[in-house]
Parts: structure tokens; C-alpha cells; sequence
């Protein structure tokens, strides 16, 4: 569990001052979700700026210049990928067709090591499964909604992604996590959900928001920085949740409340533990080796990809 955090600022109704106030507020209200980083995305001079730390929010001191006109946030609760190492840590960075664009994800993707085989995606530094949605859009080299949508439709898992991109805009893809957006005068913040907002505005004293956006699964949104705002859709994927009851349907049910279970499991299924234990390593969570045990051979290949490379 993770959130977003952000706002865009249409009319240059803040002052950089009120910005920061904003930010900084949002960010340790979203402490509630995540406190193993927090990080931030922004444009500036034409460069995206990246400033992440392995630290709570309350510790990260927010400063954005009065220039900034949209500010992507995060801050994370560790599921993959050790927060110390601070490339694990979100908003990443990637470039399609020409331009970087900034990224955060709200949940927890279950099949990035598959994608990583069917989508031929290379292995690179960063443990954290959020980072295969990066991949798979500069694979398409576009930012645009066919390739967000092609993404959100790959990918199997809990999820709101934001996208930053290099014209200040935020895109928003809505998966089954929470998100909502409240629009004031000349504004917007968003968080990933109402009740963070809603003790973010109280504290800061903005009133009561002139709109308030809960948008709905499925949902693609594309605010630009003058505050127009393009909608799109993809269609959600649930079969990467229902592995317990799939598992029992097909006689394999059984209790895994520790890896030893799993690998004698495993092991009855033809998959040695160094198998299990170089998915463990990589960070893999019990529940995304059980849906790999859906396909073997393709669990065989991982396995292998990983025991080679590590």
C-alpha cells in the first residue's frame, strides 16, 4: 500500500510559497499509506527533475521552485524491491518517442517477471515490480492513451499509475486502487484517497473544493497544464487475483503460510528450490510464485533467466 500525491497549479494561482505548503502537507498525511520513501517528479527548464529519498515525507523536505507549475508525488510502502536502494523507490524515469516522462504506481504488480519473458524486456537494476509498466510504454515508444492502454491491459495486479509528462500534464490510468481528485479555483490536488485530502485541506485551510473527481476502474485521464482534461478507457483484467480459488478447483489447494509449504509444493510439481529461492531473492511475494505456478515451463524460464543473471 502506497500513495499518490500531486497537484497542478492551471492559472499560476500559487505562490511557490503555498505550493510547497500543499505539497509538503500532502505528503506526510500520505505517511498513512507508506513511510519506506518518498519522492517527487517535476519539470523544469525543459529537464525532468526526479528527487526521491528512503525516508518518510515528514523527513523529506519539499522545496519546488515558483516556476513549477505540476508536481508528481509518492510515497511507499516496500512490497519488491529494497527501499534503501534508492532506484527501487518511485517516481521513475522513462523516455518514449524522444521525451522522458515521470512514473508512480499505487499497488502491487503480480506478473512482472512473466511480462519480463513474453515482452522480451531487459533486466536492469531496479527490483521494484512497478518498474515493468515503465518498460512496457517505452516498448511502445509512445505516451498517449493506446499505449497506456495497452500497458494497463498487460499488466495483472492492484493499480493506480500516474505519468507525468514533459508538457506538465498528469495521465491518470485507474485500476482497482483509489484515487480522487478535488479542483479548486485555478487548481487541483490529488491523493490516493478522499480521506487524505479531505484531512489535507483542513489542515491547510483551503475549504470546501469546488469539484471533487472519484475516477472509475478502467479510467484513463489526461490533465493537461492549463487544466483541459481527455478521457480514455481500458478494460481490467481480474485473472491474476483468484489463484487460491483456481488452485482449489484444480486439487492443488493448500496452506502456504510459510515457503517451506510452497516449495514442497513446488517440488511436487517438478520445480527444484533454487527455482523458488532465486524468485524469492528477486523479491517475488508468495502470491505471485503461486499464479506462476500456472504454467511451469514458464516459471522453469524465469528461474533460469534469474539464476544466469544473478
Amino acid at each position: 500500500m502506497c500513495s499518490l500525491f500531486g497537484l497542478i497549479d492551471f492559472n499560476n494561482a500559487l505562490t511557490a510559497k503555498k505550493k510547497n505548503k500543499i505539497l509538503n502537507t500532502l505528503a506526510t498525511v500520505c505517511e498513512c499509506r507508506g513511510t519506506d520513501a518518498t519522492g517527487i517528479a517535476y519539470n523544469l527548464g525543459g529537464k525532468l527533475k526526479i528527487y526521491k529519498r528512503p525516508v518518510p515525507a515528514h523527513k523529506l523536505d519539499i522545496c519546488v521552485p515558483d516556476s513549477v507549475k505540476t508536481i508528481m508525488g509518492h510515497t511507499r510502502m516496500t512490497t519488491q524491491g529494497d527501499a534503501k536502494h534508492n532506484q527501487n523507490n518511485h517516481p521513475f524515469s522513462g523516455y518514449a518517442d524522444g521525451k522522458h516522462f515521470a512514473f508512480a504506481h499505487n499497488g502491487i504488480i503480480w506478473n512482472d517477471l512473466e511480462l519480463r519473458i513474453t515482452e522480451k524486456l531487459p533486466i536492469t537494476d531496479i527490483e521494484t515490480d512497478s518498474y515493468i509498466a515503465v518498460q512496457l510504454i517505452e516498448k511502445e515508444n509512445a505516451l498517449d492513451f493506446n499505449s497506456l492502454k495497452s500497458m494497463a491491459e498487460k499488466v495483472k495486479g492492484s493499480f493506480v499509475f500516474t505519468v507525468l509528462d514533459s508538457d506538465n500534464s498528469i495521465w491518470f490510468v485507474k485500476g482497482d486502487n483509489p484515487l480522487s481528485i478535488f479542483y479548486y479555483d485555478g487548481f487541483l490536488i490529488y491523493a490516493s484517497t478522499t480521506e487524505i485530502l479531505n484531512r489535507s485541506i483542513k489542515h491547510l485551510k483551503l475549504g470546501k473544493p469546488k469539484k471533487v473527481h472519484v475516477p472509475s476502474e478502467g479510467d484513463i485521464l489526461h490533465i493537461s497544464s492549463s487544466g483541459q482534461i481527455e478521457s480514455g478507457f481500458f478494460t481490467p483484467d481480474f485473472s491474476g487475483f483468484f489463484n487460491s480459488y483456481n488452485l482449489y478447483n484444480f486439487g492443488m489447494c493448500y496452506s502456504t503460510n510459510s515457503y517451506d509449504e510452497l516449495i514442497s509444493v513446488a517440488s511436487s510439481m517438478g520445480i527444484s528450490p533454487d527455482e523458488i529461492m532465486a524468485l524469492m531473492d528477486y523479491g517475488c511475494e508468495r502470491d505471485e510464485i503461486e499464479e506462476l505456478l500456472y504454467d511451469p515451463s514458464l516459471l522453469h524460464e524465469i528461474a533460469a533467466e534469474l539464476l544466469y543473471a544473478y
